[in-house]
């Protein structure tokens, strides 16, 4: 067999990604990088190794099934996984992906973390996700943080529905959408009906998408007597007994096969109330933004594993007469890649660093930057996920390939967590109502000011189309990619290698750029940024 490339398998996803180890050294204080850097190659060895790929496979080979009851015809409600998927759970558990709220540098040391690990396969991420993102909302409530805080944040996977307070560590899910509402979750009519015990209740009503239904506890909005309230709603009771959880079927999903996602009913379920009645979407933004967050981190961790192994069967495969990455047009097409890619793992490390920074001023810049963010970044997901695949041709239509799992996969990110429309509204009602918010991200874009002319002009810009509220909300889309892309280069600018820096300006920002991949201007030094993106075996 000749003229095939090679397996990529047996590499440190970490250290060969030269985008994301830049970025922890930045964003960590000297101190943690050590420590750091010899976690994150370990657990990249791992997500490189032919076993962890395997468990990828496996996962999404064989998805989760539901069983209703048991034998006696008793409801049980247990979802049943692979081996693999518990694997690929344990693993991520374990590197301390679900704590990031305590420990110095948590967030950006998780952020690479999770762009790492989430590489091998990208459903279990899920609850991964909304169990490190659960946290903050449960902190409007003292008591309750404190009982379940340490098990939300323990790194031992502990598998089986059991009483929590039995368990080592715990997962949580969320369930917010409903079918008559969607992400309009002010429409949810599910009721909540306060009980003799202060803080209880109990809810009738259905969640039209609960992901991640075999976890510990869940996170839900409902009505109660004052308005929308947040609950926590545990899966088994304290004295053992199944909380009122009926799972009625799992979506048929278009990829993300290897994580369930569901539709439940409450029937008199019990649960406790998070934060005040009528608060439910103050006191669950918090999880909703750190998820939200995790939604850029997938879509960066699936670019980068589609761009790798793109250069890298460009790198073996030989064409008309030499080899597909030294020929100029397929050279276009993966720098272009390498761009897209580079810019999304440094905007999602710097928003975690933001995170672990928690000043005021980061605190404003987060509530524009992650919607904005979660909006861009997501979106360009799909379209390079298709284009690195077309880069390996016929090899990489096939399954054996795994690209055709990351393209399924790929418009997920932009989906989960509210669509696109749903980030481009939230920019403007940060816009109208925190008026420190833009400050804070215009000091951030402002910080490159003068390095580059086309940032600058691309600033100046925005700069116009903020002042003009005339069709703003039909505009929208149009003002946060323009928002995202002038974030995206003030940080290439500030911090890649200037080949980077240059080729993202001039295409994204100075307009020298067709409507396809692999339209950069062939005057930059493309060489050197499909070499940057490289794995090297």
């Amino acid at each position: 067999m000749t003229n095939q490339a090679p397996p990529l398998v047996g590499y440190d996803v970490f250290a060969c990604d030269r985008a994301l180890v830049e970025a922890v050294e930045r964003h960590l204080d000297p101190g943690l990088l050590d420590e750091a850097r010899a976690d994150l190659s370990g657990l990249g060895r791992t997500a490189g190794s032919a076993q962890a790929q395997e468990w990828g496979v496996l996962a999404n080979e064989n998805p989760p099934v539901l069983h209703t009851h048991d034998r006696y015809g008793n409801r049980i409600d247990e979802v049943a996984f692979h081996p693999s998927w518990h694997r690929l759970l344990g693993k991520a558990v374990a590197a301390g992906l679900t704590s990031a709220w305590n420990r110095p540098g948590g967030h950006v040391r998780r952020a690479a973390g999770f762009l790492v690990w989430t590489q091998t396969e990208g459903g279990h991420g899920c609850p991964v996700s909304m169990t490190h993102a659960a946290v903050p909302a449960l902190r409007a409530d003292p008591a309750l943080a404190a009982e379940w805080e340490p098990r939300l944040t323990s790194t031992v996977y502990d598998e089986g529905l059991r009483p929590a307070a039995e368990k080592a560590g715990v997962l949580f899910g969320m369930g917010m959408t409903e079918k008559q509402g969607g992400s309009d979750v002010r429409a949810n009519t599910t009721r909540a009906r306060a009980l003799a015990e202060d803080g209880t209740y109990e809810l009738v009503g259905h969640k039209w998408f609960c992901s991640a239904p075999m976890s510990d506890g869940f996170l839900v909005l409902a009505q109660a007597e004052a308005g929308l309230t947040c609950f926590l709603v545990p899966r088994v009771l304290e004295d053992g007994s199944r909380n009122v959880f009926a799972i009625q079927r799992l979506k048929d999903k278009l990829g993300n096969k290897s994580n369930a996602s569901s539709e439940v009913e409450f029937d008199g379920t019990w649960a406790r109330r998070v934060g005040d009645e009528g608060r439910g979407v103050r006191t669950i933004i918090e999880m909703v933004a750190a998820t939200r967050l995790d939604c850029v981190i997938g879509s960066a961790a699936l670019m980068r594993q589609a761009v790798a192994q793109a250069v890298h069967h460009a790198t073996y495969r030989e064409a008309f007469g030499g080899k597909l990455v030294d020929k100029p047009l397929m050279r276009n097409v993966l720098a272009d890649l390498a761009l897209e890619s580079e810019a999304a793992t440094t905007l999602a490390l710097r928003l975690a660093a933001a995170y672990d920074d928690g000043s005021e001023r980061e605190q404003a810049f987060l509530r524009l930057a992650v919607p904005a963010a979660k909006y861009w970044v997501t979106k360009r997901c799909t379209p390079l996920a298709g284009e690195a695949l077309e880069c390996l041709g016929g090899n990489g239509y096939v399954e054996e390939s795994g690209m055709p799992r990351l393209l399924r996969e790929a418009p997920l990110n932009s989906i989960w967590e509210g669509s696109g429309n749903v980030q481009a509204l939230d920019v403007l009602r940060a816009l109208q109502r925190e008026p420190q918010a833009l400050n804070a991200f215009l000091e951030e874009v402002g910080a490159a000011r003068g390095a580059d002319h086309r940032l600058d002009g691309a600033i100046k810009g925005l700069l116009t189309e903020l002042a003009d509220l005339d069709g703003i909300e039909a505009r929208a889309r149009r003002l946060v990619e323009r928002m995202a892309l002038v974030l995206q280069g003030s940080l290439l600018v500030r911090y890649a290698p200037p080949e980077v820096a240059d080729a993202f300006c001039a295409s994204r920002l100075g307009g020298d750029w067709g409507a396809a991949f692999g339209t950069l201007p062939h005057s930059l030094d493309l060489g050197a940024v499909v070499e940057r993106a490289a794995v090297r075996l």
